[in-house]
């Protein structure tokens, strides 16, 4: 069977994920302090952040029923739907440092029945942040 360049590379990487927050500027400090991230784009909506290969895209919530329609934007205390896992080599020493920029932690550290060690919290949008080792 042959392959055409478009069904060779599907799916590929993720380039960029949107996270739809009702304070911006709030969000985007929390960014900025807690994972020491410059601002790599903005505009009067949104502001992106870039982990590794992956923008970060905080869209004020106002600004998502136009990308998204017909699907509705879910109010922030709906329940998480997503959490995000970052690679750390020490969650114990990792959840110090959070701590210090003013994170509160949901869970952890703790072992988990997988064999992974691992910690959670969220942003100001409620968007669940996992660090793991």
């Amino acid at each position: 069977m042959t392959h055409t360049t478009s069904e060779s590379t599907w799916p590929g990487k993720i380039s960029a994920i949107t996270l739809f927050v009702e304070d911006l500027e709030a969000t985007k400090r929390f960014y900025r302090d807690v994972f020491r991230l410059p601002v790599t784009y903005e505009n009067d909506n949104s502001a992106v952040f870039t982990f590794g290969n992956t923008i970060i895209n905080l869209l004020k919530s106002t600004a998502a029923p136009e990308l998204i329609n017909p699907a509705r934007v879910a109010d922030p205390d709906a329940g998480s739907r997503v959490q995000f896992t970052l690679p750390v080599d020490d969650v114990d020493a990792m959840c110090k440092e959070l701590t210090s920029r003013g994170v509160t932690l949901l869970n952890g550290p703790m072992d988990r029945s997988w064999g992974i060690r691992t910690a959670s919290f969220k942003d100001p949008g409620g968007h669940i942040w996992e660090i793991a080792q």
